[in-house]
């Protein structure tokens, strides 16, 4: 492809090492605020409102697999570096009466109310009618979905390590 023909955010960042990482750069960022843009959508729809796309990750993640999690393990997860930005979203959730915490010895746990997980089933509800309608369903396009999701992970560490070299460059 040439070079004119690139969908790029920033022309002055294009590396000739791979010109190819740029327009994935820009794809991400547009699929970022339209994924940010439908998780807020959804939860309106499914009864709440005035939530951060990070309130409702951090909602979802309590709610995964049932178990209680700690603080730190859910920023984690999520990667998110400042826990100060979960614990604000854990505090949001547990005034909106969406989850509960349990205090072990030093450490928080959390976990979902009864609220709290119905209205992650009606999150569930809004994203199966609204979402998944534009989804085959086919192997091909889940195989392809798969195939993304695992390179989105391996760049995601890679983007992980160039910002810890950043961190302690210094030009």
């Amino acid at each position: 492809m040439s070079e004119a023909n690139r969908i790029v955010s920033s022309q002055h960042l294009v590396s000739s090492k791979s010109p190819e990482l740029s327009e994935f750069e820009f794809g991400l960022i547009i699929a970022w605020h339209a994924f940010a843009r439908w998780m807020t959508r959804c939860m309106t729809a499914a009864g709440v409102k005035d939530m951060t796309p990070t309130d409702v990750l951090v909602l979802h993640h309590v709610a995964h697999r049932d178990i209680e999690k700690r603080l730190g393990d859910i920023a984690f997860v999520l990667n998110i570096e400042d826990t100060h930005v979960v614990s604000y979203s854990l505090r949001k959730l547990a005034g909106l009466g969406l989850v509960k915490s349990a205090r072990r010895g030093k450490e928080a746990f959390f976990s979902l109310t009864e609220q709290g997980h119905d209205v992650c089933m009606a999150y569930r509800d809004v994203r199966e009618d609204c979402l998944m309608p534009g989804f085959t369903g086919t192997p091909e396009d889940n195989a392809q979905i798969g195939e993304l999701a695992r390179l989105l992970r391996t760049l995601s560490g890679r983007y992980d390590q160039a910002a810890r070299a950043a961190s302690t460059s210094s030009l």
